[in-house]
């Protein structure tokens, strides 16, 4: 799953708290801090709809600091890596 995440308030205390959250959380993979519409960008990982219904409720349900996340479902990966290319 590929999920944005936008958050109440901005403040660097609440940012910090979510990010140790999501770091906590096995079933996200990665974690960024972004600009624009969200705050977050995550992908996460899940068995079926109902596992990932029960990350909802952990990470964004339960924390009143999430104002809103979007969830898309990655159907395929067209290319995935982790590498910079370097000269």
């Amino acid at each position: 799953f590929l999920v944005l995440v936008e958050l109440e308030r901005e403040r660097i205390d609440q940012i910090d708290s979510f990010r140790r959250k999501a770091k906590a959380e096995p079933q996200v993979q990665q974690c960024y801090y972004i600009t624009g519409e969200a705050d977050f960008a995550l992908i996460a990982l899940a068995r079926d709809m109902a596992d990932y219904e029960q990350l909802t409720h952990r990470l964004f349900f339960e924390d009143s600091n999430v104002k809103r996340f979007r969830t898309s479902v990655v159907m395929d990966r067209t290319k995935v890596g982790l590498s910079v290319p370097l000269a």
